[in-house]
């Protein structure tokens, strides 16, 4: 399994998409605070890059199906940047939502098992939220 190795860029890219959601959670709970989210967006967006490369970034951004979410994230990072902090953090929100919608079915599976709260994941109600929103058919 080639893709799955960890170099040093993957290690700090990692780290660094991880400050940006750190700093991105201070941003917020400070009142939206425009320093800590413009810090937290360029981590985070640097911290992307360096893990998956900059060629994988390129084509996944400027994909056909992501440009609208391209497009919502990077004028959201503009409004923060400009001092319109709410404003931009619902744009960027938007297009969060629209980039990685991809990966929710993944994370839900990843989620159903992680040993301490997989378990409450597991539980029928939510379980079969999960399997609906995957697409997996769920008996009635």
């Amino acid at each position: 399994m080639v893709g799955l190795e960890m170099n040093d860029w993957k290690k700090i890219g990692l780290g660094l998409t991880g400050f940006g959601v750190f700093f991105s959670f201070l941003g917020i709970i400070f009142f939206f605070d425009k320093g800590l989210l413009a810090i937290g967006n360029i981590l985070f967006i640097s911290g992307v890059i360096m893990t998956i490369g900059v060629k994988s970034s390129l084509q996944f951004f400027m994909k056909r199906s992501n440009f609208k979410g391209t497009v919502s994230f990077g004028v959201g990072f503009f409004f923060v940047i400009i001092g319109w902090p709410v404003i931009g953090m619902a744009a960027e929100a938007y297009g969060f939502i629209i980039l990685f919608s991809g990966f929710w079915p993944t994370l839900s599976v990843f989620v159903q098992k992680i040993p301490v709260i997989g378990w409450i994941f597991q539980q029928p109600y939510l379980r079969s939220m999960l399997d609906r929103y995957r697409g997996k058919r769920v008996p009635v």
